[in-house]
């Protein structure tokens, strides 16, 4: 049963990095189970990671003023988002931090790109952890 449940996450994750976000979202509306399915099994790869990328995250924004603004985009199962204030939906420069952390897939990633740079500050700063290469 857990080999089949891997199978999936990994299906499941390959269609993220392979699809539009749009698509990405219509996918998990028809199948919600799959929502439950990808996050446990991403999970289960962290666990076999040496760091989590979100813990690194999480220990640079705490150096941070607690004043800042920080956008969490893509936030899974949203740990990032539970450590700074919600403010949605976002205005234009009027975030201080962008973070991407494992998170920046699919095919339309240069519109995901582009909506931080609209809500960025200037001189603001954009986080991307990647666990590996997607352009």
């Amino acid at each position: 049963m857990k080999q089949l449940e891997s199978s999936r996450f990994r299906w499941i994750n390959e269609q993220l990095y392979s699809t539009t976000g749009d698509e990405a979202v219509t996918m998990f509306a028809e199948d919600p189970n799959l929502f439950d399915i990808y996050h446990r099994g991403f999970t289960n790869q962290v666990k076999l990671w040496p760091a989590n990328p979100v813990d690194k995250i999480i220990e640079w924004l705490k150096k941070r003023p607690t004043s800042h603004v920080v956008a969490d985009f893509g936030c899974g199962e949203a740990v990032i988002a539970q450590t700074v204030t919600n403010k949605v939906p976002l205005s234009s420069a009027s975030v201080d931090v962008a973070v991407f952390c494992l998170s920046l897939m699919g095919t339309d990633l240069v519109d995901f790109l582009r909506e931080a740079h609209r809500v960025l500050k200037p001189g603001g700063i954009l986080k991307v952890l990647l666990k590996c290469p997607v352009v």
